[in-house]
């Protein structure tokens, strides 16, 4: 009897917390947000992400960068659940994720190739925008690039190589560059950083919004080799590079042209409707856009796009005819 009356009073403990919470106001639901990027978007994005959630009280926005080609073949390869990817080069969305994993590309961001390096780095009180080549060729001298499988400023790297080689009329140019100090060959561009802040290498292929970010010296290519001018397109289009395909035995060719960055909401995207918010705010002239011009990265102005039908409507006040 004594049992049965302590498992009533339990009962109606337990039944009184429970009224008790009901009646109680919960707080704001944890909204997460995953997003793949570009390693060159990693400072931007984190400022972005402070200040979104900021805006957005229980937001929690997850960050993974890595090389493009390496984002997209974590969805198409590895299924990884992701809401936003943003790629430093807009054609993989085109290649890579385009009709099966997403439906539409908008393009937010430029950038150009450089040649990064410090003081200490060797002839570095030398090197110029006719010789950097040479100096780059030396016995003595250790540059890093990143893996054109994985990173478009990796391949960017080489298609640079045969515009110059075509620039500066030094034939075999290209293949000695592939050749030299492929040890120092790195997954996605800003994996080198680290090396050149060591001192073990002296230079680096990298994106010139980076190389401000992290305050380092730089070396301004020729507009015919930087692939920074849209209007060069036609001349860029004379340099190409077969990549790895998202098929095991193919390869997709890239063509040199512009810089130009893409971002999309995946088809399956856990969470949508925060999605479009977040690229709402990337598009934001006061928002994203300042952060990326305060970073170096010059963002676009929208004029029409060949997936302006599919972009969530929300999206399209940025679009200018």
């Amino acid at each position: 009897m004594k049992r049965i009356s302590f498992l009533i009073i339990i009962i109606i403990a337990l039944t009184f917390v429970n009224c008790k919470n009901t009646g109680q106001k919960k707080g704001p639901e944890s909204k997460q947000l995953i997003i793949f990027h570009a390693g060159s978007l990693s400072v931007p994005f984190k400022q972005m992400k402070v200040q979104f959630e900021k805006e957005n009280p229980g937001t929690n926005i997850l960050l993974e960068s890595a090389g493009s080609v390496k984002c997209a073949r974590k969805i198409t390869d590895l299924k990884k659940e992701c809401d936003i990817m943003a790629s430093a080069d807009y054609t993989i969305i085109d290649k890579m994720l385009i009709p099966e994993y997403a439906e539409w590309n908008i393009q937010f961001a430029t950038n150009e190739m450089c040649i990064v390096y410090h003081d200490e780095s060797k002839y570095s009180k030398l090197i110029n925008s006719e010789n950097w080549y040479e100096i780059l060729l030396k016995d003595d001298v250790i540059f890093g690039r990143s893996d054109p499988n994985s990173d478009p400023c990796g391949y960017r790297a080489i298609l640079s190589t045969q515009l110059a080689e075509n620039y500066y009329n030094y034939l075999g140019l290209t293949e000695k560059i592939k050749s030299k100090n492929q040890e120092y060959i790195r997954p996605k561009e800003v994996d080198l950083l680290a090396l050149l802040e060591s001192n073990t290498i002296d230079y680096i292929f990298l994106y010139r919004s980076v190389a401000k970010q992290h305050q380092l010296k730089y070396l301004i290519l020729p507009d015919s080799i930087n692939l920074k001018t849209p209007k060069l397109n036609p001349h860029y289009k004379i340099a190409s590079i077969d990549i790895l395909g998202t098929e095991p035995g193919t390869t997709i060719t890239q063509y040199g042209q512009a810089m130009v960055y893409g971002l999309t909401i995946l088809k399956d995207a856990p969470n949508k409707d925060l999605a479009n918010k977040f690229i709402d705010f990337v598009l934001s002239e006061d928002k994203g856009r300042k952060i990326l011009e305060e970073n170096g990265q010059p963002a676009i102005l929208l004029t029409d796009s060949i997936y302006r039908n599919k972009i969530p409507a929300e999206l399209n006040k940025y679009f200018y005819r």
